[in-house]
């Protein structure tokens, strides 16, 4: 019998599998590749919502974390994944500028808002009142350490690719036995997947799909992070991802006429130079009504857990999920209350 068996091995997936190596835990994964969010992330971690000037949940705590995480891994795996690329917010008004001074003097936001106004040098870009510049940024190659990781466990025998099987998994007194695997605990780390987990589907994960643009523009020669009515990401070469949409009632990761449009659209009211698209793809975001993750317990089944609802900033927030995930079946420590899904235990219960 292992100690573990995950099912999906996207960023939670990865995280937990992490934890469990560190510990020495025995464990397999059930991956299949049906949820794409990991793969076709934008991949940047950023601790300040800019639409509103704001410090993130739990920002702090979760950098902290995040980053030596990523550079264990990227020394593990031998690949580079963390890019550090700082993130600039065009201004849209002198309005707007004085907004960011004032947050930026706030003790929390101190840290990661300059409080230099950067000039706009490049004639690409449209943005005559110029940027604000936010610290401690960057960008994770999300599909590189998918396959990355993936990789590395084919290679010590833990991965099968494969769907799971609902009918198959067996919840007994000690554990939990799945086709020839026994494990004393299974967790589930499948995203958006959980619409169709039967013993979890009663948590209100919500979905929000996403869409982004890849295009090619050798005039652009930006190597920052461009923020405006869109991001401008670049990724080498003179490739620069655009991104992303928000819908919720869309729930398949098939690319959309209308979501290319759109993101063209807003795009084209700060860059100024020719480009060509090279790319679309679409994702579905696993996000909850509360905008916070799903760690914890099933509310009947003690062997069962899940690890999911990263929305879109599952990069920072992977590590530190895992954590308390991972804290919580091996020493009893509590999960934050504000993710654990104790909090919906009613919901189950009424169903």
């Amino acid at each position: 019998m292992i100690d573990y068996l995950i099912v999906g091995l996207g960023l939670a997936g990865i995280a937990f599998c992490e934890r469990l190596e560190e510990h020495g835990k025995t464990f397999k994964v059930i991956n299949d590749d049906s949820q794409t969010s990991s793969n076709i992330a934008g991949g940047l971690y950023n601790p300040v919502i800019l639409k509103r000037f704001s410090l993130a949940w739990k920002a702090q705590e979760q950098l902290e974390m995040a980053l030596p995480f990523y550079k264990s891994l990227e020394k593990k795996l031998g690949v580079y994944l963390d890019y550090k690329v700082p993130v600039l917010r065009i201004f849209a008004s002198i309005e707007e500028q004085n907004l960011w001074f004032e947050a930026a003097d706030k003790q929390k936001l101190q840290p990661y808002l300059s409080i230099k106004l950067v000039p706009n040098h490049n004639s690409c870009l449209k943005a005559p009142f110029g940027f604000g510049e936010v610290l401690h940024t960057g960008r994770l190659d999300t599909k590189k350490l998918v396959k990355a990781y993936s990789g590395y466990l084919s290679n010590k025998m833990k991965l099968h690719e494969e769907t799971f099987n609902f009918k198959d998994l067996r919840i007994e007194a000690n554990g939990i036995s799945y086709r020839t695997i026994n494990a004393r605990r299974i967790v589930f780390a499948t995203g958006f997947g959980l619409k169709s987990n039967p013993y979890f589907n009663y948590l209100p994960l919500n979905g929000t799909k996403g869409e982004l643009l890849t295009i090619e523009a050798p005039l652009l020669r930006e190597e920052r992070v461009i923020k405006s009515s869109v991001f401008i990401i670049p990724i080498g070469n003179d490739l620069y991802r655009i991104g992303a949409t928000y819908k919720w009632k869309d729930k398949n990761n098939e690319p959309t006429s209308e979501a290319r449009k759109e993101l063209l659209s807003k795009l084209e009211t700060f860059l100024n130079c020719d480009y060509k698209v090279v790319n679309h793809v679409a994702g579905i975001r696993p996000t909850v009504a509360d905008r916070r993750p799903l760690a914890g317990r099933h509310p009947k089944y003690e062997h069962l857990y899940i690890l999911n609802g990263f929305g879109s900033r599952g990069v920072m927030i992977a590590p530190y999920a895992s954590n308390y995930l991972y804290e919580f079946i091996e020493n009893g420590i509590p999960i934050d209350p504000e993710m654990d899904i104790s909090r919906y235990a009613k919901a189950y219960w009424d169903v």
